[in-house]
């Protein structure tokens, strides 16, 4: 109840006392402060994905100034010879304003990848924008087949017949290439599955359609019991190394995801970034309440 109460008034709590929660799941404002953070995890044998924070933009000033950040990041990142990639939300270049200037500036992000032979994810978002999210995807993949890659949610009722329909991307020589995790946005029972073990199951029927269609599978969850089922799956259909990753978001389950490294197996942590954290991290909390507890520690520790 108290973890409930912490992360519904959180929103209206002054910044810097969001930030004790946010600083554990977010790399920092900066570029710098997300260089550092990635090459840490690089050292760990974790390989990483930068997000700049930011989304559901109101003007296209912003989209084009999103668009010269992830440039930028892209320059620096590889320069550096940092191991990951990138992941974009469409809504923060423009989405929801106008999809053409959006798609400009997404394939302005993905041809500066290409050029450096690196990839970029193209995260999903809520139900309003899937539609138009997979459209800009195919459109992408046709150009860059090597060098983009989407999200789907295991949670929508829709997700297994839009495998089904992308798997005409798929080839052998550019395997297309998906982050499944279960899903975040608030939708309604019509269109989204609602039971725990509901999602669980059609997360894991999703994983072996992809395992079984070749296609190279992003493997996100902080879930054990996922976790177990898709090392069991790996082992059973005997998936290549070089077919699938696990993947985290950044200060979650640090345990499990040093048992998976341990283990042999590629991870990728989301590392996301920049001054726009504040929303980001009162939605985190909205997720999953039981992290008020880690507030409440960290004031503690504070004081």
């Amino acid at each position: 109840m108290l973890n409930k109460i912490i992360s519904n008034i959180l929103p209206y709590m002054p910044k810097k006392l969001v930030w004790v929660f946010s600083k554990r799941y977010i790399a920092g404002e900066t570029i710098e402060d997300a260089v550092l953070a990635s090459k840490l995890l690089n050292a760990k044998n974790i390989e990483v994905t930068i997000d700049i924070l930011g989304e559901f933009i109101k003007n296209l000033d912003e989209a084009e100034q999103n668009c010269k950040d992830y440039l930028d990041v892209i320059e620096r990142f590889t320069t550096e010879n940092v191991k990951g990639n990138f992941s974009v939300k469409p809504t923060m270049f423009g989405l929801l304003i106008d999809k053409e200037v959006c798609y400009k500036y997404m394939r302005e992000v993905v041809k500066m990848a290409a050029s450096k032979n690196s990839f970029i994810r193209i995260d999903m978002e809520d139900s309003q924008c899937v539609d138009m999210e997979i459209e800009i995807f195919r459109r992408l993949r046709t150009e860059f087949p090597a060098n983009v890659g989407l999200v789907l949610q295991a949670y929508m009722r829709r997700t297994k017949s839009d495998l089904e329909a992308l798997n005409d991307l798929n080839t052998e020589a550019h395997p297309i290439s998906f982050r499944l995790c279960k899903g975040i946005y608030i939708e309604p029972e019509k269109i989204a599955f609602k039971g725990y073990q509901e999602v669980r199951d059609n997360y894991l029927a999703d994983l072996k359609f992809m395992f079984e269609n070749k296609m190279y599978a992003g493997i996100a969850t902080h879930d054990k019991y996922l976790v177990d089922e898709a090392i069991k799956m790996i082992r059973e259909m005997n998936i290549p190394k070089h077919m699938y990753e696990f993947q985290m978001l950044y200060g979650v389950t640090p345990e499990l995801r040093q048992s998976i490294v341990d283990d042999g197996h590629l991870m990728r942590v989301y590392v996301p970034y920049g001054l726009k954290w504040f929303n980001y991290s009162t939605r985190r909390l909205k997720e999953n309440p039981k992290m008020a507890q880690h507030i409440i520690k960290a004031l503690f520790v504070r004081g």
